[in-house]
Parts: C-alpha cells; structure tokens; sequence
C-alpha cells in the first residue's frame, strides 16, 4: 500500500510542478486559467487519495469546495473573455 502512495505522490508532485511552470510561462491569460484549474484538479485527487487510504471523509468538504472555487473561476474568465473579444 506504501509503494502505491508513493506513487500517487510523485505522479500528482510532477503534474503540479507542470502545472504551475505553465502558471508561469503561460503566454496568455487562458494557459494560466486552466493550469490553475488543473492545479485545484491536482489538489482534489491529492485529498481524495488521502481518504481513500486513511479512511476517513474529513477533507470531503474541503474536497468540494476546491471542485466549486475551480469551475466558478473557470466559467468567469471565460465570460470575461468571450464579452472582450
């Protein structure tokens, strides 16, 4: 089960280290919308994974919350968008 965490950690450690190079060097302001979405994608499978190893349901809320601040933001920055254009 050890050998599974780890591997879990480092998968989702690389892909938030990609994740906020994009942040970065986005070179617009969608690149770094959705990098910052996929980052709280990155941050709800790092708490889901928790639970499902320790057996507990203490993050769900937190778990939602992330879910919910990522797709408002991500809906507003494309409206934004869209009205600019």
């Amino acid at each position: 089960m050890n050998v599974i965490l780890g591997i879990i950690a480092v998968i989702l450690g690389v892909s938030a280290l990609c994740a906020i190079y994009r942040v970065a060097r986005g070179p617009s302001i969608l690149d770094r919308v959705l990098a910052v979405d996929v980052l709280l994608a990155i941050v709800g499978g790092a708490l889901a994974a928790d639970m499902v190893f320790n057996g507990h349901t203490n993050s769900l809320v937190i778990l939602v919350a992330t879910s919910v601040v990522g797709f408002i933001a991500s809906v507003t920055v494309a409206r934004f968008v869209t009205e600019k254009k």
